[in-house]
């Protein structure tokens, strides 16, 4: 059966929570209930991220950039995007203060393709997910799957329709990943990851995302035995010792297992955790500087709920700790506090690289080797890209092997990166319009 996140070798009592399980099937039903299904629109309202609100609800007070300094920012974007090469090999440090600011929400979906590699990947294999597409499935994932649609943002716009083509979306993603990789098959976590991309970008973009976070970012979080991420919860309780010591002693006392407390942050990125507009600024920084701003959020977290003296007198056994853990204070998880925080963590890829090295020596003095043997994991942008680089020379001298001048110098035709810019923004410009067709349509119906 499929994974979820507290299987392997510790207790299920870490398993991932459905935003919005408890609602039964008749109620699901009831909210997802529009022109797809029964040919009747309801009096809906949503947040700027395309979230249902109550039409009688203030809704949360979310502060927006100026007009003009967004505008600025697009302009800045749009020409990196236009020179990613060039800003990837001599400017990557001004890309990630860019991507500390805030990604501009028009271009997001792009630069997340653009910084996680998926942009490379998908032009490599053109016909694949149409390939995968076209097939039926392994039965196994596919109803396990189709059980799970339900479950991810179901207050969502995209999502909100039983068979609406958020979820169809949805299904073809995560069907399309068990057959490029039938070794790992489907992971509960894996959902709203390949939600939160279907937001951004179409199917085919989104699933060679979910590729690159599964192979380069997060090697390992949704195999079967879940190793790499019991790894990573054990890297985390180490690092925290020098964050906060006090709730290292604490976490330590109460004999916690991270675990039982870090899985659902770290395998579904902070997507069920954090309020929207900070899950967006962490993904933006995620896809960057890879893993060490998950590690990063986790230590803020623990700092700040179980991390001063004052903190513990309500937490005082291993019970009153978990519940704690579970109901994040919401000034600790506000986008302004929190993205500034974990910029301060003194956290680096180095860090992680020495302590993963230390608990894999512990790990196979315990358990021997790991039965997984996941790829090896790359921090971010950079380090992808400069990989790639590095396959291109190699294969380019390789006298068995030809490849274009573009792929094997790493230079992009001009032309054609100007046409497919040109077709992107066309696209986009008509998904707009038929949004904002669509908007006048519900008004009208009202």
């Amino acid at each position: 059966m499929a994974r979820s996140p507290g299987e392997g070798n510790v207790s299920p009592s870490a398993s991932l929570r459905g935003t919005r399980e408890t609602l039964n099937d008749s109620e699901l039903e009831s909210v997802g209930s529009d022109s797809e299904i029964n040919g009747y629109v309801a009096e809906r309202r949503t947040d700027r991220y395309g979230f249902l609100v109550n039409p009688e609800s203030q809704g949360e007070k979310q502060a927006e950039l100026p007009v003009e300094v967004l505008r600025q920012r697009e302009a800045k974007w749009l020409e990196m995007l236009a020179n990613w090469d060039k800003w990837m090999a001599k400017k990557h440090k001004k890309i990630k203060l860019r991507c500390q600011k805030g990604i501009p929400p028009s271009l997001r979906g792009r630069a997340w393709q653009y910084l996680s590699g998926s942009k490379v990947k998908m032009a490599q294999s053109p016909n694949k997910f149409i390939e995968l597409d076209s097939m039926t499935g392994d039965p196994k994932w596919v109803d396990i799957i189709e059980r799970d649609l339900h479950r991810q943002f179901p207050f969502h716009e995209m999502f909100v329709a039983r068979g609406g083509h958020g979820q169809q979306d949805l299904f073809r993603v995560l069907k399309a990943y068990t057959l490029y990789r039938p070794e790992e098959g489907y992971c509960q976590a894996q959902a709203p990851i390949a939600a939160v991309l279907l937001m951004h970008m179409p199917a085919e973009q989104a699933f060679w995302c979910l590729v690159q976070i599964c192979d380069k970012y997060l090697p390992g979080y949704y195999s079967e035995k879940l190793e790499a991420i019991q790894l990573d919860g054990r890297i985390l309780f180490s690092l925290l010792r020098k964050v906060s010591p006090v709730a290292y002693k604490h976490l330590s006392k109460y004999k916690i297992d991270p675990i039982l407390y870090m899985t659902e942050w770290f395998m579904c990125a902070f997507s069920r955790t954090l309020p929207w507009s900070s899950v967006l600024r962490v993904w933006d920084m995620f896809f960057c500087e890879g893993v060490k701003i998950i590690f990063r959020v986790a230590l803020v977290l623990l700092k700040y709920m179980i991390g001063s003296s004052e903190k513990l007198k309500s937490c005082q056994g291993q019970y009153e700790t978990m519940e704690k853990l579970k109901a994040i204070e919401p000034q600790y998880m506000f986008e302004g506090f929190l993205i500034q925080e974990l910029l301060d963590v003194p956290i680096t890829e180095r860090d992680i690289e020495r302590e993963h090295l230390i608990q894999l020596k512990k790990w196979r003095e315990e358990f021997g080797e790991l039965k997984y043997k996941c790829p090896t994991r790359m921090h971010g942008s950079k380090a992808i890209s400069d990989s790639e680089t590095a396959s291109h020379k190699q294969l380019a001298h390789s006298p068995s092997i030809i490849l274009p001048p573009d792929i094997a110098t790493g230079k992009k035709n001009r032309k054609q990166e100007e046409k497919e810019q040109e077709k992107q923004r066309a696209k986009e410009a008509k998904e707009r319009e038929k949004q904002e067709k669509e908007r006048k349509k519900q008004k009208k119906k009202k």
